[in-house]
């Protein structure tokens, strides 16, 4: 009521229903990944990538840290977030005493929201294909109908957060749920920021999943600091340097963020170029503006005026993944034109550093604690105590 930031929504699906949506969002996942999304054939020769086969090329290429980093958050971790999703649904649709190890595959379940990019990997695929539209016959395979069926179902398992699986859990009692008794033992009670357990603000590690209990993010604007910093001094590589060389029959060529976007509108893709801009220029900018400005703000005070801070604050966590793009334009890329003695792209410096970036800016949204602007002398007027049941997840709890 104070911040306006939505605590519940309700789901019409059992956990059970949810379980087997998961499974053929898995299905959709291998096929997407092991399958070809495009056949495109060039003076006699053929190419059909893979996006692990991409990861495996600029590997073998040299570029190791764009290969890893692409890796993560393309493949590896969104796989991981099904599995810990079809694990946790299981758990629940079964109704028994959950294990010991539960709150620790919730905690990781947590994390790997943040840095699972299928989304955003799509939207490179579209790009990179859009550039070799005309450079050859070009024709759509499985794998590409399985990521954008892929990338429709992720959208509406975006739902099952760890905080909503918490909620099932204390829904079908197979989890402590703090009372209003408890809350009047201990008045002076700290919400788990993992799983919403209100408990004694005296305790160091939460008594319901395990995590460490902080009242506040420990040294939360010493990192956020350091970490924008850190990314703007990255930023200015990732602009000026190449993210990406063509070399072919006719000559080579290197290519900026701005120059891929000069190219887009060139072949007649405006609405392709628009979305690279916003994504690669536009987003990280605005990204790293906002968490000054709240840096900066703390002294800033009243209700309205944090409310609007929050707003800035989730708008930053929303557009967070979405400048990855630009890198996965260049692992797919690199493997479309990779017609040895024709064609062939290399990765360049700009595209790590980019990567850096984005990566940093996440890092600073999620070290950042929208709680301590609630600190800085708020109108009272407008804080409510919890009426309702107050062990659901509340790491936005200001008390």
């Amino acid at each position: 009521m104070r911040c306006d930031t939505e605590l519940y929504r309700h789901s019409r699906f059992s956990p059970r229903e949810w379980q087997a949506l998961v499974l053929a969002v898995f299905i959709l996942f291998l096929i997407a990944n092991l399958f070809p999304v495009v056949h495109l054939s060039m003076a006699g020769k053929t190419v059909s990538p893979t996006f692990p086969k991409a990861l495996l090329l600029i590997w073998q290429q040299g570029y190791w840290g764009l290969s890893v980093m692409a890796g993560l958050v393309g493949f590896w971790l969104p796989l991981f977030q099904l599995i810990f999703q079809f694990w946790a649904l299981g758990l629940l649709a079964r109704g028994r005493p959950l294990p010991g190890d539960f709150g620790f595959g919730l905690r990781v379940l947590g994390h790997l929201g943040h840095w699972s990019m299928t989304a955003v990997l799509f939207l490179g695929l579209l790009v990179a294909i859009v550039k070799f539209a005309g450079m050859g016959h070009l024709t759509m395979a499985p794998g590409m109908y399985a990521f954008f069926a892929l990338t429709f179902l992720l959208t509406g398992l975006s739902r099952i957060t760890a905080h909503r699986l918490w909620h099932w859990a204390e829904d079908r009692k197979l989890v402590p749920v703090a009372t209003k008794q408890d809350l009047k033992e201990n008045p002076s009670w700290t919400a788990c920021a993992h799983c919403g357990f209100l408990q004694s603000g005296q305790n160091k590690t939460c008594d319901r999943c395990g995590a460490a209990v902080h009242k506040r993010k420990p040294n939360s604007r010493t990192r956020v600091a350091a970490l924008v910093l850190t990314a703007c001094v990255f930023y200015i590589p990732a602009n000026v340097l190449p993210v990406m060389e063509l070399r072919s029959i006719v000559g080579n060529s290197a290519h900026t963020i701005l120059g891929g976007v000069i190219q887009l509108w060139q072949l007649g893709s405006w609405d392709l170029a628009l979305i690279v801009f916003i994504a690669s220029i536009v987003v990280p900018i605005t990204k790293l503006t906002a968490l000054v400005i709240l840096l900066l703000g703390r002294r800033w005070r009243g209700n309205d005026v944090q409310r609007q801070r929050n707003r800035i604050y989730d708008m930053v966590e929303l557009i967070g993944q979405w400048s990855m793009l630009d890198v996965f334009v260049v692992v797919l890329m690199a493997a479309l034109a990779n017609f040895p003695g024709l064609s062939q792209i290399i990765p360049g410096a700009g595209a790590l550093s980019f990567g850096i970036v984005v990566v940093l800016t996440m890092l600073a949204a999620i070290s950042y604690d929208p709680r301590h602007g609630w600190d800085q002398g708020t109108d009272q007027k407008n804080t409510v105590e919890p009426q309702h049941k107050p062990s659901r997840p509340a790491s936005q709890a200001t008390s």
